[in-house]
């Protein structure tokens, strides 16, 4: 049998569900700890020997109407369905342009720098900081580095303390890779930062066998900064025209609250920080600082 990212996918959602979540009656007997084969094959209404080629890689070219019977047999919600989707097009259709994945615009390096007011950076699909302003450098000055999200959360003392809700920035950011990795699964940046952090972190390795998949949202945070202190935080992402694969980020405060007044000593340590490398560097400041 060999592993397919599709495989893989389908035996981690049957395992998430229980008999009784899809209306099956729970018997005392089960020896597995999901749904049986047998058993999305028939919610399907496919034939078992159908359903077991899918998992095991013998048949990678599902028709449309496969696709959702099993998205519906599985009980998967919208991006977890998306993400079946993309599992299953063939690698020649994909449209993911990898050369890019580093690759940040003059442009919207100007236009995080002139984005003063609020921390702004650039993700990649492995969720690496690509590039920042200095609002968000000094928002995630307690790291070392700020390199990597996923990383800074599951692999830095410092994450556990900044995201006051670790568990769940922990689950999105995991979540947020496997929807990457179901653009392009042989992502090579993807599969080095799976295979560093799966060994430096049983937390992460046990969200990754899930194969939860979920796309930024628009949600807040809840953030805990060691010289600024508490910020609940409204944020935007963004996909940046020519680059689909990234993502801009904006964190934003309600006006004239708490976490403005922190964003205003974030300011400050941000324009000290500059105005230091200023002097070492001999550089002018960029336009809109």
């Amino acid at each position: 049998m060999t592993a397919t990212p599709l495989g893989d996918f389908l035996r981690a959602r049957r395992d998430a569900l229980k008999p009784q979540d899809v209306g099956l009656p729970e018997t005392s007997r089960r020896r597995v700890k999901g749904l049986r084969r047998e058993e999305v094959a028939l919610l399907a209404g496919m034939s078992i020997d159908y359903y077991i080629r899918l998992e095991q890689g013998r048949e990678s070219s599902p028709s449309p109407q496969v696709v959702e019977a099993v998205a519906g047999a599985l009980c998967l919600d919208a991006p977890a369905t998306a993400h079946l989707w993309r599992l299953v097009r063939p690698a020649e259709a994909r449209t993911w342009r990898r050369a890019r994945d580093t690759t940040v615009s003059p442009r919207l390096l100007q236009f995080m720098d002139g984005w003063s007011a609020s921390p702004a950076f650039a993700l990649g699909p492995a969720l690496d900081i690509l590039a920042c302003n200095p609002m968000a450098a000094a928002l995630h000055e307690g790291f070392g580095p700020a390199d990597n999200l996923a990383r800074m959360v599951f692999a830095d003392p410092a994450g556990r303390e900044f995201y006051q809700e670790w568990e769940r920035a922990a689950h999105s950011c995991v979540a947020e890779i496997r929807a990457a990795y179901g653009h392009d699964p042989d992502n090579p940046r993807i599969a080095e930062v799976v295979a560093d952090l799966s060994e430096r972190s049983p937390e992460f390795a046990e969200l990754w066998a899930r194969h939860d998949v979920k796309p930024k949202t628009q949600e807040g945070k809840h953030l805990r900064h060691p010289h600024v202190g508490d910020l609940h935080i409204l944020f935007s992402a963004f996909t940046v025209n020519g680059a689909p694969h990234q993502q801009l980020v904006v964190y934003q405060a309600e006006p004239a609250g708490p976490t403005a007044r922190a964003f205003e000593r974030l300011r400050a340590r941000a324009d000290d920080a500059l105005a230091r490398t200023l002097r070492t560097t001999g550089a002018r400041a960029p336009q809109g600082s």
